[in-house]
């Protein structure tokens, strides 16, 4: 069943929701990167939101939006860790049950994060089509109501929260870049970016081994069936239907990077930035860098999506 997407006043609307939980994150500078590329670059570092991603914001909205009755059956969703992360965070606040459906090779740390909120986790097979049947089945046992990781218009909405701050914060830029995995946060920042600027440039950055928002728009439907491969376990999700839509209605122009420039994007946000982002959130510096024709001279608002890691792990891949 398809879900129609917000407008620009269910952001604004949302962006009160969530006020008095989520944080605003501030804006970075990188000097040397500007003048590198030749772009003036304002940095949003969503991974110092709350549970560490963007995900807050829509988890949040979302679970502040049910009424009383639903919010008592409590909340499910599926998520590879960073969303189901969030959502057990905002139950948690919100004083209601969570259940979250993990798939298989999950990062530990997101798996922690979960847990720590007082969620149940449930596992399952790496893929979606796993992850969505025992989404329902938890959904139909429990009663509990669907949060969808990126579809769920409130989710959108909330995400799209993060382009009404760094337009706020900015004074306005030219180029909006942003992840792109499922496309909540892409399509919700497409419908906010537009919505306040309507020439605003949108691009999207995608894991060339996990490109199946780039082959939808260049076949001119919504692609399915490519078998993500790819060390950013948060944009392995196959985009949704009414995240493509949006993104194919607003002229998202989606940029693949491989896996070795996105491990060089988040050593150099590490070296010269000094922050700790995961590799999915490094999509959008390694796209700076490898398009970085499309950015010249524009003032470009980049949002770095998260920061949730295994420390272990993220060390090695910076030492790399």
């Amino acid at each position: 069943m398809s879900v129609p997407a917000p407008d620009l006043a269910a952001i604004r609307a949302a962006a009160v929701r969530i006020k008095p939980w989520a944080r605003v994150t501030p804006l970075l500078h990188w000097d040397a990167l500007d003048a590198e590329l030749g772009a003036t670059l304002l940095f949003k570092p969503e991974q110092l939101q709350r549970s560490g991603a963007f995900k807050f914001r829509g988890a949040c909205n979302a679970v502040f939006s049910l009424d009383e009755a639903q919010a008592r059956r409590g909340v499910v969703t599926h998520s590879s860790g960073n969303h189901g992360g969030a959502l057990a965070r905002a139950a948690q606040l919100r004083g209601i049950p969570a259940n979250v459906v993990v798939p298989e090779g999950a990062t530990q740390a997101k798996l922690e994060a979960i847990v720590a909120c007082g969620a149940r986790i449930t596992r399952c097979a790496p893929t979606q089509a796993a992850r969505e049947e025992a989404a329902e089945a938890l959904r139909q046992r429990t009663g509990a109501t669907l949060v969808h990781p990126y579809t769920d218009p409130a989710v959108m909405a909330g995400q799209g929260t993060v382009a009404l701050e760094l337009l706020e914060q900015s004074g306005g830029v030219d180029t909006l870049l942003v992840p792109v995995g499922g496309g909540g946060l892409a399509s919700g920042c497409a419908i906010a970016g537009h919505g306040i600027n309507p020439r605003l440039r949108l691009f999207a950055a995608e894991p060339a081994g996990a490109a199946d928002a780039l082959a939808s728009l260049r076949a001119g439907h919504h692609v399915t069936d490519i078998r993500p491969d790819t060390i950013c376990d948060g944009l392995r999700a196959t985009i949704g239907e009414v995240n493509f839509d949006c993104l194919r209605q607003h002229q998202v122009e989606v940029l693949a990077v491989d896996d070795n420039e996105t491990l060089a994007a988040m050593r150099r946000v590490a070296r010269e930035l000094k922050q700790v982002i995961e590799p999915s959130s490094a999509t959008v510096v390694a796209a700076l860098l490898r398009h970085r024709q499309r950015f010249a001279g524009q003032r470009v608002g980049v949002v770095l999506s998260g920061g949730n890691v295994d420390l272990a792990a993220w060390a090695a891949l910076v030492a790399g």
